[in-house]
């Protein structure tokens, strides 16, 4: 599979049958426990048994992508972690999708603004998709990471980021 051209065969969407769900964190320790080494053993947390909406990508019946998304506060204060793409996934541009569509998930759920850390090698990535830079780098777990912002479809004309100083590091 080349990488161009090849977006349209994916299929991204929240993951709600117990095999996407499996699928999802499977995607997730591939990438963050054996590949990336970020964690000892699983990446799971509060996170995964609390209200964090999964999503999955997928090429056909395999499954390449994953991301998760949830509300910190009721004021509309998402945040995406754990954006995870299989070498696959990657080859068919896979990340781009999942995170426009986290975006989009989070405004259609009342979200005004989405933040995420972000590992330094993707922060262009993040910028080329309107994502900006909050901060300084800190270090995650032994990787390099920035805090990144995008505000959602859903927000006010007036939206006030400093409303939300406590959850982006002011």
């Amino acid at each position: 599979m080349s990488g161009r051209g090849r977006v349209s065969e994916l299929d991204v969407r929240v993951a709600r049958t117990p095999a996407d769900l499996a699928a999802h964190h499977r995607v997730r320790r591939a990438v963050f426990v054996e590949e990336q080494g970020i964690f000892d053993g699983d990446d799971r947390d509060a996170w995964d048994d609390g209200p964090a909406v999964k999503v999955v990508a997928s090429a056909g019946p395999v499954v390449v992508g994953a991301v998760r998304l949830y509300p910190l506060d009721e004021a509309g204060l998402w945040k995406g972690d754990r954006l995870a793409v299989l070498p696959e996934g990657r080859r068919l541009r896979a990340g781009a999708p999942l995170v426009r569509f986290a975006v989009r998930e989070a405004g259609a759920r009342g979200g005004h603004r989405m933040i995420a850390l972000i590992q330094k090698r993707n922060v262009a990535f993040f910028r080329h998709l309107g994502w900006t830079t909050l901060g300084s780098e800190t270090d995650y777990r032994g990787a390099t990471h920035q805090e990144m912002t995008i505000l959602l479809a859903g927000a006010p004309p007036a939206f006030a980021p400093e409303r939300y100083a406590w959850a982006l590091g002011g």
